[in-house]
């Protein structure tokens, strides 16, 4: 199932052969520099699982993002319930991505978040569109800027979900997009 084409990129459902990526992504200590900790192979094997069925189910969730020429998968960028409702109303849809390194430096996150962004908010019917980062990751954050995000005002926030034995990843920047109204 493809949900959306760019330029150079599939944006898909996840398919048995991408397994060995989807592991690869959430394994590399550089791609998940600003994360607590790294996914074992049964760990990234059951998230897969899962996000796979959350996309055939509800059509939201983080797309494999492939190579177009040769639809090798890259990673993931997609749109999914935030799940932070100590920070962000209950309905809260995240923009949020994740590449392995090989492929960074190629503007694929940029391409394939601006896509999505129209994605939500004229098919989906989104009235905003959230991400945040840890205040480190200043590579996620310069994608938000990109795609034309504004960080929250007094916005910043703990993560709830990060254990008190990474302190330095628990403050996070909150980020928005708001859907364009009609003049």
């Amino acid at each position: 199932m493809i949900v959306l084409e760019t330029t150079r990129l599939y944006l898909r459902n996840w398919r048995e052969t991408d397994r060995d990526l989807f592991r690869e992504i959430n394994r590399d200590p550089k791609v998940m520099e600003f994360f607590p900790f790294r996914r074992s192979r049964e760990d990234a094997d059951a998230l897969m699982d899962k996000v796979t069925s959350m996309i055939a189910d509800t059509g939201l969730g983080f797309y494999a993002m492939a190579d177009k020429a040769t639809d090798e998968a890259m990673g993931f960028c997609g749109l999914s319930p935030a799940g932070l409702s100590e920070i962000l109303p209950d309905d809260a849809i995240e923009i949020g991505w994740r590449l392995a390194t090989r492929f960074w430096g190629n503007g694929y996150v940029t391409e394939a978040a601006r896509a999505l962004c129209h994605y939500g908010f004229d098919n989906k019917g989104l009235h905003e569109i959230y991400s945040f980062a840890v205040e480190a990751n200043t590579r996620s954050i310069a994608v938000m800027q990109r795609i034309g995000m504004s960080a929250v005002e007094n916005g910043a926030f703990d993560h709830p979900r990060v254990p008190d034995t990474h302190p330095g990843l628990r403050r996070h920047v909150l980020y928005r997009k708001a859907a364009k109204t009609a003049p």
